[in-house]
């Protein structure tokens, strides 16, 4: 039946077939009306690209970077642009341009471990409070309700400043702030879907609590979670920023771009390129991530239009 779709139909009435003959052709279906919709806004592939390019400079840093980004040159310290030195040189000699290139592979760690840790952890407390209810409800949400009322910069900083500097601690501690917004918007999806009819017959089957939630709860919300995730990207990056520039995140002389202009703040007036180009990098990967974040969220949030 497949095949015979494509061959008299052609690729574009399969994928978008109204009534699909299976599960495979349906997600199909679905994922190529989200990338059609997500290709119109060209801000968010815009983000995309640019996401794109920065994983492709992280992996390709030791071929793209033409210095090594920790060895000092007393001798060519805080020297301007030049075809040498694209960027210019910081205080101890080293090659911006090389730093910032290595930078991006931390960039990519910290962005991406907070979201392996906060992720899931906000998804299991919040489905697993808005499923039962109750007591457990209440004291999953109360211990939320109190991660929710500090700022997150500062809750973090009390993290890291307990554990100690260094940039697994500093991963560790934006984690632990991270998560409370995951948690409650799973639990506002469960509460929407937990009394619904699929699930009343899923329970009469005999599937215990866990499975359903781990089975059919779970992947409903994973829409609204990838939106949050994508655009807390920008927030996570100035947090890991914040915490190197006060030097409790990654430490010299690691080529963190935080820690950089925290490095370059003492010559801001004169040697201005110490501070701005690793700035720069800053702003322009979390604009990045709020654009695909944007674009995702009309692709995949349920009430939206499209």
């Amino acid at each position: 039946m497949t095949n015979k779709a494509l061959k008299t139909g052609g690729m574009r009435e399969w994928l978008l077939a109204d009534t699909p003959e299976s599960a495979f052709q349906a997600w199909t279906g679905r994922a190529c009306l989200g990338l059609l919709a997500f290709m119109k806004n060209r801000l968010a592939v815009l983000g995309l690209l640019i996401i794109v390019a920065l994983i492709g400079i992280a992996v390709f840093a030791p071929v793209i970077a033409p210095y090594d980004p920790v060895e000092t040159q007393i001798s060519n310290r805080l020297a301007p642009l030049s075809s040498t030195h694209y960027l210019g040189t910081d205080e101890m000699g080293r090659d911006i341009f090389s730093r910032i290139i290595w930078g991006s592979r931390l960039t990519l760690y910290v962005i991406g471990l907070v979201a392996i840790i906060a992720a899931p952890v906000g998804l299991l407390v919040g489905t697993v409070a808005g499923y039962f209810g109750g007591i457990v409800d209440t004291v999953l949400m109360r211990i939320t309700d109190i991660l929710l009322a500090f700022p997150k910069l500062i809750l973090a900083l009390a993290f890291v400043s307990a554990l100690g500097p260094g940039i697994e601690n500093a991963i560790i501690a934006i984690s632990i702030t991270s998560w409370p917004p995951y948690a409650r918007i799973s639990r506002a999806e469960t509460l929407t879907i937990r009394h619904s009819d699929f699930i009343k017959a899923i329970r009469l089957q005999g599937a215990g609590g866990l499975r359903i939630i781990t089975g059919h709860i779970m992947p409903l919300c994973l829409s609204s979670l990838i939106v949050r995730v994508s655009l807390d990207m920008a927030g996570i990056i100035l947090t890991a920023a914040g915490l190197g520039f006060l030097g409790l995140g990654a430490q010299p002389p690691c080529p963190e771009w935080g820690a950089m202009t925290a490095g370059g703040r003492a010559y801001i007036v004169d040697y201005w390129w110490l501070i701005t180009m690793p700035g720069t990098a800053i702003f322009i990967v979390s604009l990045a991530f709020n654009l695909l974040g944007d674009g995702l969220r009309e692709v995949l949030d349920p009430r939206s239009d499209n």
